[in-house]
């Protein structure tokens, strides 16, 4: 039998792999907040957070939360750490971080804030409030953040009447009412404009049965009143101008038709 004597490792190979490890070694992490108190994690991380470095901000909350589990630095940690991941454009992390602080404590004495931010959140991202970049109306986005956002300023103004932060949420609410009622009438334009008449009357009849009250429905009841006559409806036809002509007597609608709607309706905020 013919044996074959392994050569041995050549030593330049060995001296490579041993320096490797060694720098292997040497770049492992270092957590340099091990040796820091919580008041200093909390001062860093606002720090960051100040200066709009908020993605560093957010792992040194993360930190806080841990060392000072169970104390009252923790529960400002986590409110600020969803405002960060907010402004960092984290939204699904800021609203679970939300979830989390109104579970863990409900009894808090922030919990209406909480509350607050949670409709912030869905707000800005879903309406995109004042933008100055695009002239897409605002009610051709989908509305399903808009309905969280509502849900959670309903909860405040509801349990928190008194709360410093109730009247700015009323007035969110009304925006994101104005913005559903349009969502819906968009829609009824659509059918309208492909001629599917009975589709933009129904569609229409919702956002007037659904919202009250919000300037969507002058656009609705003319929708209508264009579908019925397209249809040859023309007892539904004169029954819906005349509401229209009642509730809204010096309509644009009336003398110029959809060339009303040159402008998105968000340019009136």
């Amino acid at each position: 039998m013919v044996r074959t004597k392994l050569s041995a490792v050549p030593c330049w190979i060995a001296l490579a792999a041993t320096t490797l490890l060694a720098a292997g070694c040497g770049s492992t992490d270092v957590d340099k907040t091990a040796n820091w108190s919580p008041n200093k994690i909390y001062s860093e991380a606002k720090d960051e957070a100040d200066s709009g470095a908020y993605d560093k901000a957010v792992p040194l909350y993360e930190k806080l939360e841990g060392r000072a589990a169970g104390t009252p630095l923790a529960q400002q940690a986590q409110l600020e750490k969803a405002y960060a991941q907010y402004k960092s454009n984290e939204r699904p992390a800021a609203i679970a971080t939300l979830d989390r602080f109104m579970k863990l404590h409900p009894a808090s004495p922030a919990y209406d804030y909480a509350l607050y931010m949670r409709g912030i959140v869905n707000f800005n991202d879903d309406l995109g409030m004042f933008s100055s970049f695009t002239r897409q109306d605002l009610s051709e986005r989908d509305q399903k953040a808009a309905k969280e956002s509502f849900e959670s300023f309903k909860e405040l103004v509801t349990r928190f009447p008194a709360s410093r932060y109730t009247p700015d949420a009323r007035a969110r609410m009304n925006y994101i009412v104005n913005s559903l009622a349009q969502y819906e009438v968009h829609v009824a334009r659509y059918y309208y404009s492909r001629g599917a008449y009975l589709a933009a009357i129904n569609r229409s009849q919702l956002a007037i049965s659904d919202y009250r009250e919000v300037p969507a429905v002058e656009e609705a009841l003319y929708i209508m009143v264009r579908s019925y006559e397209a249809l040859g409806m023309t007892q539904l036809r004169d029954d819906t101008q005349r509401v229209l002509t009642t509730n809204y007597p010096q309509s644009e609608y009336i003398s110029k038709g959809f060339r009303a709607k040159d402008d998105p309706w968000w340019k009136l905020w």
